[in-house]
């Protein structure tokens, strides 16, 4: 733990680095509180890749996990994507290979494949369409004429939109290591414990513990629930590092999370002495080549289109 000094003399040095760079500083809603405060923006995977594609920037301070830093260099070619720490991964985009993709393509060969942009960019560029925990339903209704479709890598929430449609939706068993241990006994247990909380889970959380939900929804979609809710108290059901986010928002409202910590490891790497340290040596540089690009670009904008 960094001395309040400590992390001022980070803070001063960040904002330093990013005038002589021109950088801009993106931050997933799963980062520390304190990349968060000093992120230009933040959000979750849709948000931040439209505010990549959009930035005036020349360079573009991913804090977040690999495939985040893969689609702003698709989205960005133009620009420096640097991601603070190289071994900043996703396990759930680490569950599909391209191999295994192109298999799935051959046992079912009507079928349109839906990656969920937790994937890296060598799977988005082997795929039909990429979709996100926000807009995931809609993107396989948008697909008119198609009955079958294949979702990856995500099984939860590829579940969760099967409930949603009346197309036959193919499921890959993968899933992500902070949301899918929760089980709906925890849940039932904070609402025991907090009765007037509304429980908000990302659909990335098992099926029957969405069927405790009053919403399932992205984290995005959790900050417009709680504006448009009544309710003073909430459970999140999702990385904790959204706790820090919803507080700040509404800091008037009151949000619980669960004993058991769900944390994404990954995400907690980047601090702000790496992001000082990237900056300073433009160091971890993710740039996608254009044989890969161009298609996982074509995947991205096709997603994109539907608003």
């Amino acid at each position: 733990m960094l001395s309040k000094k400590e992390n001022e003399y980070l803070i001063e040095q960040i904002t330093r680095l990013k005038q002589e760079k021109k950088a801009v500083i993106l931050a997933h809603n799963y980062q520390r509180p304190e990349v968060l405060d000093i992120a230009d923006i933040q959000g979750d995977s849709l948000e931040l890749s439209r505010a990549a594609a959009k930035t005036e920037a020349r360079v573009i301070v991913f804090c977040g996990v690999r495939f985040m830093a893969e689609t702003a260099s698709i989205l960005c070619p133009d620009k420096v994507v640097l991601l603070p720490r190289a071994d900043a991964a996703c396990p759930l985009a680490n569950h599909i290979t391209v191999s295994q993709l192109n298999d799935l393509r051959q046992k079912y060969p009507q079928a349109v494949i839906v990656c969920y942009v937790n994937s890296s960019a060598e799977v988005k560029a082997a795929s039909d369409i990429c979709c996100t925990s926000a807009n995931a339903i809609r993107v396989v209704n948008s697909l008119n004429g198609t009955k079958q479709v294949v979702m990856l890598p995500d099984q939860n929430l590829a579940l969760h939109v099967a409930a949603h449609t009346d197309k036959e939706i193919i499921a890959w068993e993968g899933g992500c290591p902070a949301h899918c241990q929760l089980q709906a006994e925890e849940v039932r247990q904070m609402k025991a414990a907090y009765p007037r909380a509304k429980f908000m889970a990302h659909p990335e959380c098992d099926q029957k513990v969405l069927e405790l939900a009053d919403c399932v929804t992205s984290t995005s979609g959790m900050l417009r629930y709680v504006d448009q809710s009544g309710a003073e108290e909430f459970i999140v059901g999702t990385e904790e590092g959204m706790i820090h986010v919803l507080q700040v928002a509404f800091p008037e409202k009151k949000f619980y999370h669960f004993p058991r910590p769900m944390i994404c490891q990954d995400m907690k790497k980047i601090t702000l002495a790496s992001i000082v340290e990237s900056l300073t040596k433009m160091q971890h540089v993710v740039s996608v080549p254009d044989e890969i690009r161009k298609p996982a670009l074509e995947c991205l904008s096709r997603m994109m289109k539907l608003g």
